[in-house]
């Protein structure tokens, strides 16, 4: 009988295990429902920023600003930070510049065009807090960091429009069909080398001379997949899977070290107040009115000594712990509940919404991807009970013979 798992059975060699862990890093895009909700959720947390901030755009970003256009020239010349808002001091460029921020970031939202939207989606997020450095909180920074991170990894591969196209092509080439002519993809790639050359040609008050290197090689490497796509589908698009998995994969571990980096910082600095030492830090917060969106519920909680210091030494151990925990699933998946009911905490009785949904967009590269398929399915039925109201009273119109289209969050 051959040897059942135990400590009589003999260990599988190195070189083996090696090969089995280069196999799964180069083959597959890990983490793809993961990816796919950070997506959504800073996509959705920028686009809900901006239409926000609408009627106050003028004073955030544009030209009434405090922070002059002259003044944000300075500062670009002396940190070089990238911004397309030093192009031009107009009000018609900086509407321009403001409705791409806000088209790209409904598009990656859903999905669509993944590739060329990250892109268009870095541009607005760059150009916009850049202009105005000053007007910022952590979760722009975290937004700020994703916006670049988001363009290394593949992350329209499930809950997207891109899915359901793919899916749509895979069903007509196994049905025998030629895949239908994209004009879409080599519209927008023309499109964004004409951003391209006006970068280049406004070199010196855009900034950043290697987010331009970086922009230009993913402009020629979008290029070089179409042709490969359409003229080499052999070995070199293999190639170029291996080298997308692995630029993906490694995106995704440096979203992981840094959300590690930012609890852990924040959880040990916290331990260096006198005021999270003794217990009291959260209650300071609460008398300001800034930060009191619900007066009654601050005052109930901040007359209650026990909970504002169970609260206090909560939050530093949950912000210590977290990167440790990650040795153990278990206690993971429950510090990463208790991380996100903080957030939420912070959302409602601090009034900071936004900042909120950052930090937990950040946490979901930890979320079980058992729990996003759930996730999932449960937003798959709600949509389909919701179009089945929609449709009642309207007739079915379906092909005979067509199938349905793949399930996914958007449709």
């Amino acid at each position: 009988m051959p040897a059942g798992p135990g400590p009589g059975r003999p260990r599988e060699p190195f070189d083996r295990r090696l090969a089995r862990a280069v196999q799964r890093v180069t083959a597959s895009a890990l983490g793809p429902y993961q990816s796919a909700i950070i997506r959504i959720g800073f996509s959705l947390t920028w686009l809900l920023f901006l239409l926000r901030e609408l009627p106050h755009r003028h004073e955030l970003y544009g030209p009434d600003s405090p922070w002059s256009w002259e003044m944000g020239r300075q500062l670009i010349a002396d940190n070089s930070a990238f911004t397309a808002l030093m192009w031009s001091d107009g009000h018609l460029w900086f509407e321009i510049v403001y409705a791409l921020a806000v088209v790209s970031a409904a598009l990656l939202l859903v999905g669509w065009r993944t590739r060329a939207m990250s892109v268009f989606f870095m541009v607005g997020v760059l150009s916009l807090q850049n202009r105005s450095v000053f007007v910022g909180d952590g979760g722009d920074n975290v937004i700020h960091l994703a916006a670049i991170y988001l363009v290394l990894t593949r992350c329209g591969q499930v809950w997207s429009l891109d899915a359901r196209r793919t899916a749509r092509e895979a069903r007509r080439a196994s049905d025998g069909l030629p895949p239908r002519r994209d004009v879409v993809g080599p519209l927008l790639w023309a499109v964004g080398g004409g951003g391209l050359l006006a970068a280049t040609y406004f070199l010196g008050v855009s900034g950043s001379v290697w987010l331009l290197v970086l922009m230009w090689v993913l402009w020629l490497a979008h290029a070089l997949w179409w042709v490969v796509c359409r003229y080499a589908p052999g070995e070199p698009r293999t190639l170029l899977d291996v080298l997308a998995n692995l630029a993906h994969n490694a995106t995704l571990v440096v979203i992981m070290a840094e959300v590690c980096l930012i609890y852990a910082t924040a959880g040990w600095y916290k331990i260096q107040g006198s005021r999270w030492q003794d217990g009291t830090a959260l209650y300071y917060p609460l008398q300001l009115d800034y930060f009191a969106p619900w007066p009654a519920l601050s005052d109930l909680l901040g007359s209650n000594g026990v909970m504002v210091m169970v609260l206090t030494y909560g939050t530093v151990l949950i912000q210590v712990a977290f990167p440790f925990a990650l040795f153990n699933r278990k206690v993971k998946n429950v510090l990463l509940v208790a991380m996100i009911l903080e957030h939420a905490g912070i959302a409602v009785l601090l009034g900071l919404p936004l900042f909120s949904l950052a930090m937990i967009s950040a946490d979901a590269v930890f979320l079980p991807t058992a729990f996003l398929l759930w996730l999932g399915a449960r937003a798959g039925r709600g949509r389909d009970r919701l179009l089945s109201r929609v449709r009642a009273d309207v007739p079915d119109q379906r092909r005979a013979g067509e199938e349905p289209a793949p399930r996914t969050l958007v449709g």
